[in-house]
């Protein structure tokens, strides 16, 4: 006979290591190894709380605690008065007389069942923000469906009502309003418009590793760029890259460091020839002071450099191997593409039209790094500055 099947849950103890792993960016198959059980069993625990730690619970230091109640227990066993055990604990009477009736009375009082319930009885859910101000709530809809971030909601509306606590909105309570779906304040289609489609959070420390790089003849080492290019103190120092698609397909990418500037050039390969032709075309779409130099990582489609910087005048920086955090505005800038252009997707359909209304999209954001402003407002305050 197929014995019945017992549930064994976390301990305190693994609940608080398990979050933890989480927090590190461990994967749910490497955290469900430790514990010895399925990734699927992780998920459904984090799950309710949209991968968000829940804050730790603490009680009241006017609640009776746990000895306390045995002590009622002992109490009632040994036939004592109310009075008699309010004064051995150091409470008023009424506080035991209560704790009793609300607990089936002296004969069916249980010390551990009596405190377990007023733990739970305890909470006391704190009404969401978004829940309270619904004009608000409203509004913070209206952009996720506009594609930006909650830390760009959070920034714009500092920005727009400025001293106007009612206003706005901090980035994680949007967060958890869209994760934790218990709030009933945003609805869970609003997540299909983050940059990730995770239906939980994951932890920033989740990496993915960079790819092998190849050789560059004569190329212009990034530690050789120009001290203004580094501190972004002066527009027209660019970083650029190859987004990815399936079937071989590839867009360029190009973003302006001062002002987090995007451009995106549609290519047909990336052999070298076709990629210098396509930033050829797109550097003379821009004034020369605000084109000075381009830096890229070790692909070789920009094996050909030297013809670009010799149609241009611009100078070419390529990044140490295996270093793409030195490319660190592109890098960001490729992953807010992934919002448009998912991985896995053929890139070869999309006329430079589509790509230029990404862009636009893009650089209609408003920014954290930019105190938020959009790049489209700040490279705008570039090209008046040179008029």
């Amino acid at each position: 006979m197929r014995k019945p099947y017992h549930r064994v849950g976390f301990t305190s103890a693994q609940i608080t290591e398990l979050w933890e792993r989480w927090k590190r960016g461990e994967a749910l198959k490497a955290i469900g190894r430790v514990f010895g059980k399925p990734s699927s069993c992780i998920f459904n625990h984090i799950k309710p709380t949209g991968g968000i730690k829940p804050a730790a619970r603490r009680r009241s230091r006017l609640a009776l605690t746990l000895a306390e109640r045995e002590e009622i227990s002992r109490g009632v066993v040994a036939g004592r008065t109310v009075r008699a055990m309010a004064a051995a604990l150091g409470r008023a009477p009424s506080t035991v007389s209560r704790e009793l009736a609300r607990n089936g009375g002296p004969r069916r009082y249980r010390a551990a069942a009596a405190d377990k319930r007023a733990w739970k009885k305890a909470l006391r859910p704190k009404p969401c923000k978004l829940a309270t101000h619904g004009q608000l709530c409203e509004i913070v809809a209206a952009k996720l469906q506009r594609n930006w971030s909650p830390q760009q909601i959070a920034g714009w509306l500092k920005r727009a009502h400025p001293g106007d606590e009612n206003a706005q909105v901090s980035h994680e309570t949007i967060y958890r309003s869209l994760y934790v779906q218990a709030r009933g304040v945003l609805k869970k289609e609003l997540q299909l418009y983050l940059r990730s489609h995770r239906p939980i959070r994951r932890s920033r420390h989740a990496t993915a590793k960079g790819q092998e790089r190849g050789h560059i003849p004569n190329a212009v080492s990034i530690s050789q760029r120009p001290p203004e290019a580094e501190d972004r103190a002066v527009p027209g120092h660019w970083e650029g890259d190859l987004l990815c698609g399936s079937k071989n397909s590839n867009i360029v990418t190009l973003v302006e460091r001062h002002s987090r500037y995007v451009m995106l050039a549609k290519i047909a390969n990336r052999e070298t020839q076709t990629v210098i032709n396509a930033l050829i075309k797109q550097a003379h779409h821009l004034p020369r002071e605000l084109y000075r130099s381009l830096t890229w990582d070790r692909g070789t489609e920009l094996s050909g450099h030297q013809r670009f910087t010799l149609e241009t005048d611009i100078a070419v920086y390529f990044c140490d191997p295996q270093s793409p955090w030195q490319r660190g505005s592109n890098e960001n800038t490729n992953r807010l593409l992934r919002q448009y252009l998912p991985r896995g997707t053929d890139l070869a359909p999309y006329s430079q039209a589509q790509l230029n209304q990404i862009a636009r999209e893009l650089n209609e954001r408003p920014r954290k790094t930019l105190d938020f402003q959009t790049p489209a407002e700040r490279f705008s305050e570039c090209v008046a500055s040179i008029h």
